[in-house]
């Protein structure tokens, strides 16, 4: 698949998510609580995905993606589990202060995802470059060229 393809859905489902969150708001409660738990998930299974792409590619992918990955599972599980433990409160300033805690850290993952967009950006522009030196290369030695994603 072309990477343009990988970033155009990445795209699409950027703006699928900001019209789940921006719809939420107006819906009942059970609504919103079966649509967190589907898209926790969605989140998990996309993880699973996730890291066994990168072992399967352990070698072929820099090691910095792995270990970014197991960084970001790691604060993801702390997240998770500080979520669930807070749930059952019901102080209302705790719940409030839960409430303000789960938008800065719902932020904290929009900023990551801003980033991992940076960095597929980087990464998809630098697969570019690298193809087109390898067909420089070919060219200069009177080979065909490649065919790219």
């Amino acid at each position: 698949m072309a990477l343009s393809d990988e970033l155009a859905k990445l795209a699409a489902r950027a703006k699928e998510t900001e019209t789940h969150a921006a719809e939420a708001r107006s819906k009942a409660r059970g609504d919103v609580e079966q649509e967190v738990a589907s898209a926790h998930a969605a989140a998990k299974e996309q993880g699973k995905k996730l890291r066994k792409a990168a072992a399967d590619a352990q070698g072929e992918i820099s090691d910095w993606w792995v270990d970014a990955q197991k960084s970001w599972d790691e604060r993801i599980d702390a997240v998770r589990g500080d979520i669930e433990r807070k749930k059952a409160t019901h102080d209302v300033g705790k719940a409030r202060r839960r409430a303000e805690r789960a938008e800065e850290d719902a932020l904290l993952a929009i900023d990551a995802a801003n980033w991992s967009i940076d960095e597929a950006e980087y990464a998809v522009l630098d697969a570019v470059l690298a193809r087109m030196d390898a067909d420089d290369v070919a060219a200069a030695k009177g080979e065909p060229q490649s065919v790219s994603s």
